[in-house]
């Protein structure tokens, strides 16, 4: 039951958020990039972003703001059907590869690295701290195994259109601590 409700709630989330505009999607950026200061950022803190696919917000404005206060940022990589994500180190004017799914990651050589902040794409989220994703787990079995290593922070970065009432979260799901919209900013940490 719960899979079909995702699905649902999934697919009515994307509609909506692949109704806006251009115009939409870059203030919409921009926005969540001023809110920057929610990070406790210091001289050599690791930020994973990713590039954006689907119509995905661009965290990429945020994330530039992140290295201006001292982060080194990252790019996840697919490393396996089932496995966790891998983190390779990332500037703004590195090459990127192809990756699965549609992806975009740095190139093998680059070094890989452990973040202590990952901002997570996210189909959907709720004000719980749940979010659906697309289905693959990815990202809950990152975090799982992030979590397991030490202190991490994970910020889902969203259109405020993306929000549900509730996501059906099961025991493998990893919460957010964080979710970043245009509208503003919901902390689950409390």
């Amino acid at each position: 039951m719960s899979i079909f409700l995702k699905s649902t709630l999934r697919a009515a989330a994307l509609a909506r958020r692949d109704a806006l505009s251009d115009g939409q999607r870059h203030d919409a950026a921009r926005a969540i990039a001023a809110r920057a200061d929610v990070f406790d950022i210091k001289p050599g803190t690791i930020v994973a972003g990713y590039i954006p696919m689907r119509n995905e917000i661009d965290p990429r404005p945020l994330m530039l703001r992140l290295t201006a206060r001292g982060a080194w940022l990252a790019l996840p990589t697919v490393t396996g059907r089932d496995a966790p994500l891998a983190f390779r180190a990332w500037q703004a004017d590195d090459a990127l590869v192809a990756g699965p799914f549609g992806t975009s990651h740095p190139e093998d050589h680059a070094e890989e690295v452990v973040p202590d902040i990952v901002l997570v794409p996210l189909a959907a989220f709720d004000r719980r701290g749940h979010r659906i994703g697309y289905g693959g787990g990815y990202y809950d079995r990152t975090l799982t195994m992030l979590r397991a290593a030490g202190p991490i922070v994970a910020a889902g970065v969203a259109f405020a259109v993306q929000e549900v009432e509730n996501v059906p979260a099961s025991h493998h799901d990893a919460p957010l601590d964080f979710v970043l919209t245009d509208v503003g900013t919901i902390d689950f940490r409390s």
